[in-house]
């Protein structure tokens, strides 16, 4: 390992690239770079023993730093996009988890799929067994969801369990 006087900016021995899927969310993203990262070192010490291994400094340009996830971040707001919401709920997944209100009362949102159909942010609605949540653009197609305290549902069982008043929104 090569230090230098910086927060992780030392010279990088090796880079590795992993393609990021439509249904990863920073859990199965952990996961896939815990195991390519190990494959990574081994490899790395095996060229720096070879003598093959040759240190090249991090770019100065584009460096940012990303502080710790506080828990009102992860509270989805309804007047963006709906695709930015489902990367939101993606990338909060498993952990803190993405959330919204609902008459009081904090939803945890665990899958959504972004759709074309329009919507009043926040305004929700039933379509079959789906819940749809209008957004700025889009709706979010709430797919699975947990009340505090309660076990994950599927949208169809949440709504099974709990009736929507009329006008009824996330906020």
């Amino acid at each position: 390992m090569q230090m230098d006087a910086g927060l992780d900016t030392g010279p990088v021995l090796m880079q590795k690239a992993l393609p990021i899927a439509a249904d990863d969310d920073a859990g199965t993203l952990h996961d896939k770079l815990a195991a390519l990262g190990a494959r990574a070192v081994v490899e790395a010490l095996s060229d720096v023993e070879s003598g093959r291994a040759r240190a090249l400094p991090q770019p100065s340009e584009g460096i940012t730093y990303a502080p710790k996830i506080d828990k009102r971040e992860t509270r989805l707001d309804w007047s963006k996009p709906a695709i930015e919401l489902e990367r939101a709920v993606r990338a909060y997944r498993p952990a803190p988890g993405a959330f919204a209100m609902l008459e009081g009362e904090a939803i945890k949102i665990w899958r959504a799929q972004a759709l074309a159909q329009e919507g009043e942010p926040g305004s929700l609605r039933v379509d079959g067994e789906q819940l749809l949540a209008g957004c700025g653009e889009g709706s979010l197609g709430v797919l699975e969801l947990q009340r505090a305290g309660g076990r994950r549902l599927s949208a169809a069982d949440f709504l099974r369990g709990r009736a929507l008043a009329r006008g009824a929104r996330f906020s």
